[in-house]
């Protein structure tokens, strides 16, 4: 009965990391097609991804719509947090509820949504305005984390520094943005994951310019291919890379 737990654990391992497992296994492979038996190992689709001006540029734009909207997001949400923690306002508990409740909503209606006000306001189709989608989404996780970390010993602190005479200015970006900077970096890079591999709004708020999820549907309408398993190869590299960032600059430091 002891090894039942640790062959759960095994199982449910093996369930989730098991078709990564087999989509970096085949980015090696050799022949056309992404399929057993396997004939490798070949980097022949790393250096064909690497050398695709296409697929390059929708790299770089992915990274720029994820680091962009990420930081506006966690500064708009730290912003909310704080106003709504460190003041009375009325409603308050509605205001908080309104500004979760984004989370409850499917990305499609948020993004037909965003689609109809954009192109009512006459403004154009482009990376910004995915960026704004992206801002959308994430502002409302940005602010729950921040604001689940305001806790007593930082305005214990912020009282502190007021009565020596700090500025409300001084007393935020010396006191409250260092003591919550855990929360905050941890804000940011959960949303950059999220907006780094995030489809539908991009799909729907961009027309030229494309992130790498798109350019991914667009080379997946070919067929399979051990190009597209290269790609994804290196969309979890990133991902991976984000999470052992976030572990170093983080929960280490919390630590």
């Amino acid at each position: 009965m002891r090894a039942l737990p640790w062959l759960y654990l095994a199982a449910a391992f093996v369930f989730i990391y098991l078709p990564v497992g087999a989509l970096v296994l085949f980015s090696f492979q050799g022949g056309g097609l992404p399929v057993p038996p396997f004939d490798g190992p070949s980097l022949q689709w790393y250096r064909d991804i690497l050398g695709d001006g296409d697929v390059m540029a929708a790299l770089g734009h992915s990274l720029a719509v994820a680091l962009a909207s990420s930081s506006v997001a966690v500064a708009l949400g730290f912003c909310a947090a704080y106003g709504l923690a460190r003041h009375v306002l009325p409603g308050s508990a509605w205001i908080r509820g309104l500004l979760i409740a984004p989370l409850t909503v499917s990305y499609l209606i948020i993004g037909l949504g965003l689609l109809i006000v954009i192109q009512r306001a006459g403004i154009g189709l482009s990376l910004a305005t995915a960026g704004i989608g992206h801002v959308v989404i994430n502002l409302p996780l940005c602010f729950a984390i921040i604001y689940a970390a305001m806790g007593a010993q930082q305005q214990n602190a912020e009282r502190a520094a007021r009565d020596l005479g700090a500025s409300e200015a001084k007393v935020v970006l010396l006191i409250t943005v260092p003591m919550l900077a855990p929360a905050m970096l941890a804000a940011f890079f959960l949303s950059v994951t999220l907006s780094w591999d995030e489809f539908i709004i991009v799909f729907l708020l961009t027309r030229f310019d494309v992130t790498l999820p798109v350019e991914i549907w667009s080379m997946l309408r070919s067929g399979l291919s051990p190009r597209l398993n290269a790609i994804g190869s290196l969309v979890f590299l990133v991902s991976v890379a984000g999470v052992l960032l976030l572990e170093l600059l983080v929960f280490r430091r919390r630590r």
